[in-house]
Order: C-alpha cells, then structure tokens, then sequence
C-alpha cells in the first residue's frame, strides 16, 4: 500500500493528463453535435453589422413609451420574486437534509425538480391563456419560475448552517419552532436576501423575455417594435433596460454586502 502511494504520487501528473485529455475529448464531442459551419460564419459579418447599423442612432421620441414599460417591468419583478420567495421557504424547509424526513425531502426536491424544468416562456404562455394579454400573466410566471431557484438556494443555505448551534438548542429541549427562530433563521437570513436581491436582479431580465409572449412589461413593447422592423425604437428600449439594470446591480451589490458583513 505505502509503495502504490509513492507510484501514485510521483506519476500523479499521468492522472491529470487523463483527466485533460478527457476534458479535451468530450469539448471536441459537443462541438461535432453543434455543426457549426465556420465558412458560414465567416461570411456572415456583412449580415451582422448591417443588422448592427440598423439600430442606431436610438429614437428618442418613445423613451416616455419606453420609461413606463420598464416601471411596469420592475413591478412584475418585484411582485413576482416576492410571491416566489414567500412559496420557496416552506419548499426549502422540506427540502434541506438537516430538518425533514427523507421522504419529504424526496417529494420537496421533486417539486423543485419539475418547477425547474419547465421554461420561463412556457410559464408564460401558460398565464396568458388563464389570465389574457399583460403583466399580470408575467407577474404569476415569474413567481413560479422563481420557486426553481429560491427554493435550492434556500435549501442550500438551510444546510450549510452549523448543525451545533442546532444539537445544543435540541439539548436544551427547544421546540422544533424555537430551533428554526434561534438556531436556523439567523443563520439563515443574510444569506436567503442576498439570494433574494440576486432573483430580483434576474426576474427583470426574464420579464424582458417573457413579453415575447404577451406577458406585459417592456419586452412586450420591444417584441413589438421588432416586429414592426422599427429598430431605432427597440434600441431605445433596451438602452433604458441596460441603465436600469446597471444601476440595480450596483445597489442590490451593495445591499448584499452589507447583509454579508451581518
């Protein structure tokens, strides 16, 4: 035993060069089932920058358009992380390892399972057959697609506490409610709002897409401009949704920092 450790470690670099080598391989694998054409793209360039051309210079003339479709946008997302945190936590508490019964950890992770595999677009279009054309089809879409995420996110947290802060409340003879107030939920909160920040940061992305859809907000009213080949106008949309973007990232960076230093 103690010669295969000497082999092992004087040879270990054949294991990285295996490892290498199979990383190389299965790169080489994905890149032969995507087919790319590179003479193809080669000579698509002309294509690109013509359709670049076209969106410039924005047009100005819809940015009031353009500011209402984004404030409608951010309600979405603020409705629909909020609906989506709230149902994530009881799904993360029977998820996480450390707090349920296996069978119902089984059944959390399930649920969580099916949520994630079900695409924004289609949660989209779903809502909109129930609830017709608008942001209240996006706001209930973006709810639940938020349940895939926060729901993991939350369960990770919930198991990464330190389960000796929990053996010493369960020695003490503390309920199973006073264990999740005292020894789980501070542990638990800075990180599940720093997550939380991070959702809403996304869902107003994902609301952008799911206008494509009819679902509301301001990807309904660059979809539409698209349609309309009026370029200059959609570029005016996506211009006020990056600043918007911007300048939430920077402060939700900021919000999770200070929640990282609780």
């Amino acid at each position: 035993m103690k010669h295969f450790a000497i082999l092992w470690k004087r040879f270990a670099w054949v294991s990285r060069l295996l490892i290498f080598c199979l990383v190389v391989a299965i790169y080489a694998w994905a890149l032969q089932g995507l087919k790319v054409d590179f003479e193809l793209l080669k000579n698509s360039w002309p294509y690109i920058t013509d359709f670049i051309s076209r969106l410039f210079p924005p047009d100005p003339a819809v940015l009031d358009i353009a500011i209402q479709a984004l404030v409608e946008t951010i309600q979405m997302s603020l409705w629909g992380t909020t609906l989506g945190a709230i149902l994530s936590l009881p799904i993360a508490i029977a998820s996480a390892r450390n707090v349920a019964p296996v069978w119902l950890q089984w059944l959390a992770n399930f649920l969580q399972n099916i949520v994630r595999s079900v695409p924004s677009i289609i949660l989209g279009l779903i809502f909109v057959a129930a609830t017709g054309l608008g942001a209240p089809a996006g706001t209930l879409a973006l709810s639940i697609y938020t349940i895939g995420y926060l729901a993991k996110f939350y369960q990770q947290a919930i198991e990464a506490v330190d389960s000796r802060s929990i053996e010493f409340l369960q020695v003490t003879g503390a309920s199973r409610l006073q264990v999740a107030q005292y020894g789980i939920l501070p542990q638990v909160l800075p990180l599940g709002l720093g997550y939380t920040l991070w959702m809403f940061e996304y869902n107003i992305r994902a609301a952008s897409v799911l206008g494509v859809v009819g679902a509301g907000g301001i990807g309904f009213q660059l979809k539409s401009y698209i349609d309309g080949f009026e370029y200059n106008k959609a570029t005016t949309m996506m211009l006020v949704l990056l600043v918007v973007v911007t300048v939430i990232d920077l402060l939700s960076s900021q919000l999770r920092k200070r929640l990282d230093s609780m």
